[in-house]
């Protein structure tokens, strides 16, 4: 079994504890290097143990995950981070393909992370191109933090043995594929995502959005029309036909007008 050395930073004592307990429980190819309270305690772990893999809690004193994350070289190690709240910080968190566990820690929810992260981890090892997407991830992720309007702008799609960074603007639609998503950006190119149509439906905020069917979530900025006639369908601009729900059309139809009126 391959084994990976972790650290975790978290000022609260108790929780360091409960995650150590839970490592040792879940995750025998880890080995704990030592726990710290502050982002700078961290650095000094960092500096004086070979790490791979970081458990960070967000909200901390003085300087928080997102201060530490960019005060580090982010090549040698993944991240999962920690925290208590569901707040706009997970959703950025989300959109980025960062892994995360809520507080108090599921163990079942640590092994998924922990799962994800050293798969991560190998394959930024052998791949440069990994590399880089996954540290300009971390990057999005903390402008995204840092950014004053709170919206979402970059998404990172994890898909089986690759990651891509895709701006919001140029998807077209989400698409449902059993537990996967097909994202088409424009110039009629596809994405295969890892995570659900529900994921996204989750991460996206933006009024640009709008789930118009269980299997399907357009971006408004490439709807042409709609129409009623023997069903319900939005038309995009290269006159795909998308279905509308029922249930969902009139709230669309306010969405449309609504998204006009701002782009006026």
């Amino acid at each position: 079994m391959r084994r990976y050395n972790v650290i975790i930073i978290d000022d609260e004592i108790n929780l360091q504890r409960t995650l150590e307990i839970l490592i040792h429980q879940n995750c025998p190819e880890l080995d704990l290097r030592g726990k710290a309270n502050s982002a700078e305690a961290g650095r000094e772990l960092l500096q004086n143990n070979q790490v791979d893999l970081i458990f960070l809690d967000i909200s901390m004193p003085k300087e928080n995950g997102f201060d530490f994350i960019a005060s580090i070289p982010k090549d040698n190690y993944s991240i999962i981070f920690t925290t208590a709240y569901e707040e706009y910080a997970l959703k950025a968190i989300k959109a980025n393909a960062i892994d995360y566990l809520l507080k108090p820690i599921n163990p079942m929810e640590l092994r998924d992370a922990v799962t994800k992260a050293v798969s991560i981890l190998d394959l930024k090892r052998e791949k440069e191109e990994v590399r880089k997407i996954y540290n300009e991830s971390l990057n999005n992720l903390t402008q995204q933090i840092q950014s004053d309007n709170n919206q979402i702008t970059k998404i990172t799609v994890a898909g089986k043995l690759e990651y891509r960074i895709i701006e919001l603007k140029t998807v077209r639609f989400f698409e449902a594929d059993g537990n996967y998503t097909i994202i088409h950006i424009s110039g009629l190119e596809k994405v295969v995502s890892s995570k659900s149509l529900g994921e996204y439906d989750n991460i996206l905020d933006s009024p640009l959005f709008f789930r118009i069917h269980k299997s399907t979530i357009i971006n408004l900025n490439f709807i042409k029309g709609f129409s009623t006639y023997q069903g319900y369908f939005a038309v995009l601009d290269d006159d795909t036909k998308l279905s509308i729900s029922r249930r969902r059309y009139i709230e669309f139809r306010d969405a449309v007008g609504a998204f006009s009126k701002s782009v006026d």
